[in-house]
């Protein structure tokens, strides 16, 4: 099975084709304000330059956020376009689940995906990295209030992000281990492209001020 993962939650793009786990193609690179202007080129040179056809592809994941506001929407477009023009199955996941599921260091309890949503605010979760689950949904939360959190847990923190964000615990960057996150979410239950939807889990600064 071809799988397609797309991710543009970022300043960065990250997408793939898999076969059976497999990552036979792939493109992660920091885009930043031309993540719009680019990303669809970029998928088109992936598919193209190693003899995959869009029609090849049998299931879609797709990160639905949070993140960039831009970023998620143009990845939740592409990929929800393709997934109904080519009648493809299509699985939305969180950034911050990939984030987690992507770590590769050993002896850590707990995992916190970390995403600066600026103003002393992140988007964060906390993943039992033993019981494979998550003790804390993910929300928007204030960095203080999150730290509060972690001081009652015990054992071994690592903190995920590609953002400047300090803290305390064991720190390292988001480098997605793609083929692990498809592993692990690709025989969740799919949805009807129109279903998908942006997790952005806070109002935008537009709605925010309409709501003021």
């Amino acid at each position: 099975m071809k799988i397609f993962y797309l991710d543009t939650s970022s300043n960065f793009l990250y997408t793939a084709i898999l076969e059976d786990e497999v990552v036979i193609a792939e493109d992660k690179e920091k885009l930043e304000k031309d993540l719009s202007k680019y990303t669809l080129p970029k998928i088109k040179e992936l598919i193209l330059k190693n003899n995959i056809s869009f029609d090849d592809i049998e299931k879609i994941i797709v990160v639905n956020g949070p993140g960039s506001f831009t970023g998620i929407r143009i990845g939740l477009t592409i990929a929800k376009t393709l997934a109904w023009a080519k009648n493809i199955p299509i699985i939305q996941i969180s950034s911050l689940e990939a984030m987690a599921l992507s770590n590769n260091m050993e002896n850590i309890d707990y995992i916190v995906p970390i995403i600066d949503a600026r103003r002393g605010f992140v988007f964060s979760t906390i993943y039992d990295n033993n019981k494979k689950e998550f003790i804390l949904k993910e929300q928007y939360i204030n960095l203080t209030t999150l730290d509060a959190a972690l001081d009652s847990i015990v054992g071994n923190i690592l903190f995920i992000t590609n953002d400047d964000i300090k803290t305390k615990y064991i720190r390292t960057i988001y480098e997605p281990n793609i083929s692990k996150i498809v592993k692990i979410t690709k025989n969740r239950q799919t949805i009807n492209p129109h279903d998908v939807d942006a997790n952005y889990l806070k109002l935008t600064e537009a709605e925010e001020k309409y709501d003021n």
